[in-house]
């Protein structure tokens, strides 16, 4: 089954217009909503006085239209008399300010009294709802969250350390504190890294808490992971709403592995976005990440509707724009699209984050494009559901770099998550499918691996890129890559450390460019026609096995190596010893799926983007058009668009923000 939904509050409405909207999204084709992951105030209006009545109403309006329920735990949301009860469990930042009462995700994750009140709340909706026949899944908490630097969070902080380093001279040795006098007799001592110094924390100090905060809220959701396993059927899936590829505070692989299902929420045109034109690539990535968490279909819990906005609104959706982002997300893994939100609040926060309906509650452009979607995904989601992106690449991305580059950025024009998705893009407008990693995945099953900046680096990540190169893969390796172990200490090796052997280079020097500048390239092999240039990083490489394809055209380095390619037993390891342009990055990912022989996707226009699911043999080809131009795409079959329900025939004319699904004839 395919899963079309709304994010709904009934709550907000009176109850006389619930059967209305009922109505309203039956004839819209919804079959599921999310209810109640804000609700708290009313689900327990009292400490320990609990009240479902109004839910139980709802939910019964709704069954009447049958559609299914995803409940959320209302830990995001605490109620007032939470707050006045535990004013300690707030949430303090990294400048040591204590936030206040009167928004979301407000909470310290470590306060042993917020984690009870927030396990006795799911306890309860558990035991109220575990048995109710429209309860398809939970979803735990809403969009998690913030690093917290409160006084009970340095203390579980020191409780941490002491668990994995066993000792203070194991500390210690491991973060080097004899520099700057900071070696520590007392585990009281270790401080949190707020932002209060002239200068900058250790940085081993702080990789470790950013750690620390990533498990915390693993940690934190597992509390209620676990009393819904104790007490709800396997029927009900659990999940968390995630927020794609661009959220760098939490290690989403660690988070995904006790859930059944990853969603996340998808907001194209949201407050954050100032372009007018919306680049599909970062989208897909977005998707792409969510399915590489679990290597399994995903939910988009909630896809942006309306504008999106607090205070100042962005372009509303063009239109086309709503139905093209859902099936871009359908198009890479999603099995469930969930809007947000059904209507557009009147009171509170998001009063201009617009839903399907607007604040009058009416059904306009926004909702005739969900229904008409709505209307073709009852035709065809069943064929689509539970079929698979196949992938022949894979991007690593290793949240312990992610963490150590927030830290040292190394380069003011550098920045990890662009350069993971640079290369990410190259393989988009080729249209090669690709899947996200973790650095322990299994490589197998993959002809071409990308390792953007593995800035940490672990011996048993370097083993496992090594069988994979020696067993015939062909493998990219970026700058700043092997630079420091696991507790964030540089290697006492030439660079890039762990990696040099497989690379077959070592670095003799490195310079930082300024920002904005730039350094040509030249190629200086046959097969590498490399166009772009270098930039925020340059590393000057002396080879021991490799051989040279572009050296530096400028600058005191002229003429020495910048990219070299290694043969290691029946692969090969192009190693980049600079960040480079975009153009740079797309001639070296063009290169290398030449090595790695991997064919190009359909070819398509610039802003067309074309991706195949499978349902055992049988394919079905997305092709989507993002721009605001008719465009054709030549196909070079017989293909039947499930959308149009029409014959397709050698080429394919798609109107503006157009999708069709084609499958062979």
């Amino acid at each position: 089954m395919f899963y079309f939904g709304v994010d709904y509050y009934p709550e907000h409405w009176p109850e006389a217009r619930w059967e209305l909207d009922a109505r309203m999204m039956q004839d819209a084709g919804i079959n599921v909503v999310r209810l109640a992951e804000f609700a708290w105030a009313l689900l327990e209006p009292e400490d320990g006085v609990f009240d479902f009545a109004w839910l139980d109403r709802a939910m019964g309006v709704l069954a009447h239209a049958q559609i299914q329920v995803v409940l959320g735990t209302p830990s995001a949301t605490p109620p007032p008399w939470l707050w006045q009860k535990l004013p300690d469990s707030v949430l303090v930042d990294e400048t040591g300010t204590a936030r206040e009462y009167g928004s979301r995700r407000e909470y310290s994750p470590t306060h042993s009294g917020y984690r009870a009140h927030a396990v006795r709340v799911a306890r309860a909706l558990a035991e109220h709802y575990h048995a109710h026949p429209q309860v398809i899944g939970w979803q735990i908490d809403n969009e998690f969250g913030d690093r917290c630097y409160a006084p009970g969070t340095r203390l579980a902080f020191q409780h941490w350390l002491k668990a994995r380093y066993g000792s203070l001279a194991a500390l210690n040795e491991c973060w080097g504190t004899r520099f700057w006098s900071q070696i520590y007799n007392d585990w009281a001592q270790i401080p949190v890294p707020v932002k209060r110094l002239h200068a900058q924390h250790n940085p081993s100090l702080h990789l470790d808490y950013y750690r620390f905060i990533s498990e915390v809220y693993v940690e934190f959701q597992q509390l209620q992971v676990d009393v819904l396993r104790e007490i709800c059927p396997p029927r009900q899936f659990i999940s968390h709403n995630f927020m794609g590829f661009s959220y760098p505070n939490i290690n989403y692989f660690d988070l995904a592995k006790a859930l059944d299902l990853v969603t996340w929420d998808n907001y194209p045109r949201g407050f954050w976005v100032t372009t007018a034109t919306i680049d599909p690539a970062p989208l897909a990535l977005g998707h792409t990440t969510m399915r590489g968490l679990k290597q399994q279909n995903f939910w988009v819990m909630e896809q942006q509707s309306g504008q999106g906005a607090w205070d100042t609104l962005p372009p509303v959706p063009r239109p086309g724009e709503i139905a093209l982002w859902a099936y871009q997300g359908i198009a890479h893994g999603a099995d469930g699209i969930i809007f947000f939100r059904w209507r557009t609040a009147r009171f509170g926060t998001e009063q201009y984050w617009h839903g399907v309906l607007d604040h009058d509650g009416q059904g306009r452009r926004r909702y005739a494009e969900v229904k008409q979607m709505g209307q073709d995904i009852a035709r065809i989601g069943a064929l689509i559901a539970q079929s698979v992106v196949r992938a022949d690449t894979a991007i690593l991305l290793s949240y312990d770099s992610r963490f150590a580059f927030q830290i040292q950025r190394n380069n003011p024009d550098f920045s990890y998550d662009r350069l993971l998705t640079a290369y990410f893009s190259a393989l988009h407008q080729s249209n090669i499918p690709t899947d996200i990693i973790a650095p322990d995945h299994d490589l197998n099953r993959y002809r071409l691996v990308i390792v953007p900046a593995l800035y940490i680096t672990e011996s048993d990540t370097v083993a496992r890129l090594t069988a994979f190169v020696e067993q015939g893969g062909t493998l990219i390796i970026t700058a700043r890559s092997g630079v420091k172990d696991h507790t964030n200490i540089v290697v006492e090796k030439v660079l890039p450390g762990l990696l040099a052997p497989l690379c077959g280079v070592e670095v003799q020097e490195y310079d930082s460019p300024l920002a904005g500048e730039k350094c040509v390239l030249k190629s200086v092999a046959d097969d590498f026609a490399g166009r772009g240039a270098a930039a925020a990083w340059c590393d000057i490489l002396k080879p021991t096995t490799a051989r040279v394809l572009a050296e530096y055209a400028q600058a005191f380095y002229a003429g020495q190596p910048a990219i070299t390619l290694n043969r290691v037993g029946q692969g090969q390891v192009i190693y980049v010893g600079t960040v480079g342009d975009q153009a740079l990055v797309d001639s070296l990912v063009d290169y290398a799926i030449g090595l790695a022989g991997i064919q190009h996707g359909l070819t398509t226009p610039q802003g067309v983007e074309a991706t195949t699911r499978w349902q055992g043999d049988e394919p079905f080809l997305f092709v989507l058009n993002h721009t605001d131009e008719v465009q054709s795409v030549v196909i070079n079959a017989d293909y039947y668009d499930l959308i149009s329900d029409s014959r397709q025939s050698q080429s394919i004319t798609l109107e503006p923000k157009q999708v069709m699904i084609l499958t062979l004839v």
